[in-house]
């Protein structure tokens, strides 16, 4: 059966800073005609952190959609046109002040594909050098050193919720083999 579904109209809403907001009008694989609420995002980056004690290095800030704070892989927008890599390394060391030794990347994710469209790459940074955050002036967060396997605890547990994170921490466990 074919899936395809082919855009036949777009109403701009929203033009904002980080997201755009559409209305399609679709053909779907019928015949018929839906609409499809589309968000366009720039892309993001997030990094898992691990440094020489087997402790990941989180962000802690509060999240105004929620209202509350949440415990974060370091992460971030990507420019238009930026390269993913370069902005993984910027966005930790900002955030966290980290320059890594080894820097894998571990593929990127879809964060909600049904109306929200960011790709978002995950990468692994070990061999760390520490020194200080330079972190943007509207940005305030704090640096936390969570053991790996409590990591994975947390995660597992839901504890840990934000999907960059979950991903991010379940994927270097596998590909770290523990």
């Amino acid at each position: 059966m074919e899936l395809t579904e082919t855009r036949l109209d777009r109403k701009d809403i929203f033009d904002g800073r980080v997201v755009q907001v559409h209305v399609d009008t679709v053909r779907l694989p019928n015949g018929k005609t839906s609409t499809r609420e589309v968000v366009d995002h720039p892309g993001g980056v997030a990094v898992v952190a691990i440094d020489e004690a087997d402790n990941v290095l989180l962000v802690r800030q509060y999240r105004y959609v929620f209202s509350r704070e949440l415990d974060e892989i370091p992460a971030g927008k990507l420019e238009r046109g930026e390269d993913p890599r370069e902005a993984a390394l910027r966005e930790l060391r900002e955030e966290t002040g980290a320059i890594p030794g080894e820097f894998i990347p571990m593929g990127s994710l879809y964060a909600s594909p049904g109306c929200y469209g960011e790709v978002l790459h995950l990468y692994l940074a070990r061999g760390l050098t520490l020194g200080e955050q330079s972190l943007d002036e509207n940005e305030f967060l704090n640096v936390l050193r969570v053991p790996f396997d409590e990591m994975v605890r947390r995660v597992m547990s839901g504890e840990i919720a934000d999907a960059k994170t979950v991903a991010g921490i379940l994927k270097a466990k596998v590909l770290l083999n523990r």
